[in-house]
C-alpha cells in the first residue's frame, strides 16, 4: 500500500496515486480527497522508498511506521509537534527506533515521519505491517 502513497516537494500533505497519465501522475490528497495532476519535473518520490538511517542498516519506513503504530496502539501519536521540544522528539524517536542515528535523522525529519503517520490513520491507511513482511520475503 505504501507504494501508491506519494510525497510531492513543494506541496504539503501526501497523496494517493490514481492513474497515470501521458507524462503525469493524477493524485488523490489524503487530506481533503481532491485529485490533481502531478507533473515529471516535480520531485515525487513513494514511501514504499524510503528509509530511516540507523547505526546498522537502513530501516525501511514501513517497518518505522509499524513500530510507531504498535508505541500508539493504532491511534494517532500523542505527541505534540507544534510545542514538543528537539529533546522530546528525539526521545519520542529512541521509544519508536532505538537505534537510530542520532546525527543523520534530524528532528524535522522526525517531525515528518509524526505528520506522515497521522496523515495515514486519520485516511484509515494502517496496514504497514503488510509491506513490511513482503520487504523481507523479496529480500531472501
Amino acid at each position: 500500500m505504501l507504494k501508491t502513497i506519494l510525497s510531492i516537494a513543494g506541496k504539503p500533505g501526501l497523496y494517493k496515486l490514481v492513474s497515470q497519465g501521458r507524462n503525469m501522475l493524477i493524485v488523490e490528497s489524503l487530506v481533503d480527497k481532491k485529485r490533481i495532476p502531478a507533473y515529471g519535473s516535480e520531485k515525487i518520490i513513494s514511501l514504499g522508498d524510503i528509509a530511516m538511517y540507523t547505526d546498522a542498516e537502513d530501516v525501511p519506513l514501513s517497518q518505522v511506521l509499524t513500530a510507531v503504530k504498535t508505541k500508539e496502539n493504532g491511534q494517532e501519536a500523542t505527541i505534540d509537534l507544534k510545542k514538543a521540544s528537539q529533546d522530546e522528539l528525539r526521545a519520542y524517536m529512541g521509544e519508536v527506533l532505538p537505534n537510530f542515528d542520532r546525527d543523520r535523522v534530524h528532528v524535522s525529519d522526525i517531525k515528518k515521519l509524526i505528520s506522515w503517520y497521522n496523515l495515514l490513520v486519520k485516511a484509515g491507511i494502517t496496514d504497514f505491517e503488510e509491506q513490511a513482511e513482503a520487504a523481507e520475503d523479496e529480500a531472501q
